[in-house]
């Protein structure tokens, strides 16, 4: 999967020097590559074990499933049209996740918007010349989730050849699960995954004895020194971010700004009133995706959306009806909130 900045997100990692009473214990760390991005994982285990190996394998069961940027990947294959792929679990799991946010959000989180995201310069293929009316009504057909299906025999039916399927708002979130899922299988119980700034917390920091303290970025935050508006304690819980902030397209003929999150209705990739969202779920693909749908469906239709989903928190930033910067937190998030 591509590389991205973390948006919405900044990780207030907790490696603090500690003395030597408490060298025992001291979480053990690595950091490396996946998904386009980077990642750092504190851990604490008495267990030996090649951690390297098991996440390596695990990130490139992923990327062989559902990463649209490894041309050999099955969403690949079947993007080009190949309707004899058999999809796997990962694939199955990430399409269910999908299916749920999109009917939670009455059709704001779509992953078929693929075929957009390529139009507007954001997925993996060069932008178009111009974007109009005339050529958005020649997309707009091939966008609709319901018009893709998972048959019988585990082959991926689609209403129109050309539709592009684009995982990218969970697939990075649904790997972080499959990480943590890996520790688990290996006897680590307590244990902080940050990935592209999306985060998986389990157990406690055991060197604190308290729960994983992490921030949300501040919308002023500069690019190479961030820091955090908030700090929250995160107990067995999963964070994700999602903002137009940073990421967007400045047309270099007409000047006209795209932002990388597009309205699946209507095909429009133009701001809504939500700068910045992000969730905080029992899994990362969860928070994904709810974090991407909160953007594209606007402040109102966020909250309210959220209000009925159990197990869903959420801090939003926002533009009022005079344009000032706004924030709206859940009340669940505004409890775990680090006094």
């Amino acid at each position: 999967m591509k590389r991205s900045l973390p948006f919405g997100l900044v990780v207030i990692i907790s490696l603090l020097l500690f003395s030597c009473e408490n060298e025992q214990e001291a979480p053990k760390i690595i950091q490396g590559n996946a998904f386009g991005t980077t990642y750092g994982i504190q851990y604490f285990s008495n267990k030996g074990f090649v951690i390297e190996k098991g996440i390596d394998s695990v990130i490139n069961a992923v990327n062989r499933s559902v990463s649209t940027y490894m041309p050999e990947s099955d969403i690949s294959k079947i993007n080009r049209g190949d309707s004899t792929v058999i999809v796997d679990a990962i694939f199955k799991e990430v399409f269910r996740i999908s299916e749920i946010v999109h009917t939670n959000s009455n059709g704001y989180f779509d992953p078929t918007v693929g075929v957009l995201r390529n139009a507007y310069g954001f997925g993996d293929t060069k932008a178009l010349n111009e974007i109009d009316a005339q050529t958005l009504d020649s997309l707009m057909p091939l966008v609709g989730f319901r018009k893709v299906t998972i048959t019988a025999n585990n082959t991926v039916k689609k209403e129109h050849p050309n539709t592009y399927i684009d995982f990218n708002a969970v697939a990075k979130g649904y790997g972080i699960d499959c990480i943590g899922n890996y520790l688990n299988s290996q006897g680590v119980h307590d244990y902080l995954i940050e990935l592209g700034g999306e985060i998986l917390a389990k157990g406690t920091n055991k060197a604190k004895h308290k729960s994983w303290a992490v921030g949300i970025e501040a919308l002023d935050s500069d690019v190479d020194h961030r820091n955090a508006s908030v700090i929250i304690r995160l107990k067995n819980k999963a964070m994700a971010g999602s903002g137009n902030y940073r990421k967007f397209r400045v047309d270099s003929v007409s000047g006209k700004k795209y932002v990388h999150t597009i309205n699946p209705l209507t095909g429009s990739a133009e701001e809504s009133n939500v700068t910045s969202a992000t969730v905080l779920a029992n899994t990362c693909g969860l928070a994904d995706a709810y974090a991407t749908a909160c953007m594209a469906i606007g402040f109102e239709k966020a909250k309210e959306m959220i209000s009925k989903i159990d197990d869903i928190e959420v801090y939003l930033t926002y533009n009022d009806t005079l344009n000032e910067s706004k924030v709206y937190m859940s009340k669940g998030f505004e409890l775990l909130i680090q006094q």
